[in-house]
């Protein structure tokens, strides 16, 4: 019986054995790539449709509304309905604009996105690229948005388009700079760059229960909120101000390419934090039957699902569970779950959150992530030089001096009172 934690490999190992034998020995690694390169190529566009369908269900339930209901049971297929619409719908392109860069910038937005995926351990022995440099690969990747975005305001000819541009633009330099920082304490303590290696590195703890990993989590985490122009960092497009900031000019399937790259790399924040700093793919050693159960009555009592549907679902999932009753639930289950718990909090966050004005996001950045940031590399470096608890002790001392020493050097100046002098 092939493992469930390893059956895409296994599946995967099976073609290339069929492949040895039907063809030359050189086409097995050209095959092997275009396995990898397909896989990202399929998963990557679903991951997009279906992260706008659940932020739209947990927006509306936490506004009291349905939430897309109509197309498909649940609303599952509103977002092919979605991209159909894009599809169909008429490219403009504004009269004095550059229609190269126009074309451009929303394809240079999206391909980085998608690049992301090459690293990404999806799972134990899941992963189509494991670089020795990943972790300084994703840093390059996600910096080449601030150039696809700057590309499409300045082709659009347009004051909003270009003010969200610059404004995109000085953002996403001022986070990067703290978003960096936060990771480096991560290479002084597990001594590689490799994205496997910084996962087996947890196997014991992950680094979010360390004083250090706890602040570097929440950098790297803010920071990749705000680099990707999410709620409450959504300054660049500013719709009261801006009306759609930097993409205002583009419609039509380009603008899907806009809002696919803005989705892609929201998942990607929040799969490289689980990579980083929440254990990626290990997790509890829980049976599988235990969740297979938990999923076989989800399913069995879906009211909206038609009645044949609940029974195969239920069926499918009990049998999987007695089928792997005794195997522990999947590495790759635990990276998803995880994954889409911190994409739960980013969603969370933009229905709960205002705007922030700009001068307090440039503040956050410069004032006080980037210092905290710093002090942190201090912190890790006595946690590793010193023995427990010694150690531990005085870096979450230092973390939390200067945690306060912050707020009470950046906290705003009280209101003076005012004197108002009516005329006679």
């Amino acid at each position: 019986m092939s493992s469930l934690d390893q059956i895409f490999v296994n599946a995967t190992n099976a073609v290339l054995n069929v492949a040895r034998r039907v063809l030359p020995e050189w086409t097995i690694p050209w095959i092997s790539m275009l396995i990898a390169i397909g896989a990202i190529a399929a998963v990557a566009p679903v991951i997009m449709m279906y992260l706008t369908w659940l932020e739209r269900k947990i927006i509306a339930r936490m506004q009291n509304r349905f939430g897309p209901n109509r197309v498909g049971t649940y609303g599952l297929l509103q977002p092919l309905s979605d991209g159909l619409k894009m599809l169909i719908k008429e490219d403009i392109v504004p009269r004095g604009s550059d229609p190269l860069l126009h074309l451009l910038a929303p394809i240079v937005a999206v391909v980085p996105a998608i690049l992301l995926f090459a690293v990404m351990p999806f799972g134990r022995n899941m992963i189509a690229a494991d670089l020795n440099v990943g972790l300084l690969y994703i840093l390059a990747i996600s910096a080449v948005s601030s150039y696809a975005i700057f590309m499409g305001g300045w082709a659009s000819r347009s004051k909003f388009s270009i003010l969200g541009a610059m404004r995109s633009v000085a953002q996403i330099i001022s986070y990067e700079v703290p978003g960096v920082l936060s990771v480096v304490v991560v290479i002084m303590v597990v001594g590689s760059l490799s994205l496997v290696d910084i996962v087996e590195a947890q196997a014991d703890r992950w680094f979010l229960f360390t004083p250090w990993g706890f602040i570097a989590a929440a950098i790297f985490f803010m920071s990749g909120i705000a680099e990707v122009n999410r709620t409450p960092f959504d300054m660049p497009e500013a719709e009261s101000e801006l009306v759609g900031g930097f993409h205002t000019e583009y419609s039509g399937m380009k603008f899907a390419l806009w809002y696919m790259a803005e989705f892609l790399e929201s998942f990607a924040v929040c799969a490289f934090t689980v990579t980083l700093f929440l254990g990626g793919w290990h997790g509890p050693a829980v049976p599988y039957w235990i969740l297979a159960l938990l999923l076989t009555i989800v399913v069995g009592t879906a009211a909206t699902l038609p009645l044949v549907l609940r029974g195969i679902g239920a069926v499918t999932i009990l049998g999987s569970g007695l089928l792997f009753r005794t195997e522990p639930i999947p590495s790759w289950i635990w990276f998803f779950a995880k994954t889409y718990a911190l994409v739960f909090v980013l969603v969370w966050l933009r229905g709960t959150f205002p705007r922030l004005r700009v001068d307090q996001l440039m503040g956050l950045a410069w004032k006080f992530l980037l210092p905290l940031a710093l002090v942190n590399i201090i912190a890790a470096g006595l946690w590793v030089a010193l023995p427990f608890p010694g150690g531990t002790a005085v870096s979450v001392a230092l973390l939390l001096g200067s945690y306060w020493w912050l707020v009470q050097v950046n906290r705003p100046a009280r209101l003076e009172r005012r004197t108002y002098v009516f005329a006679d």
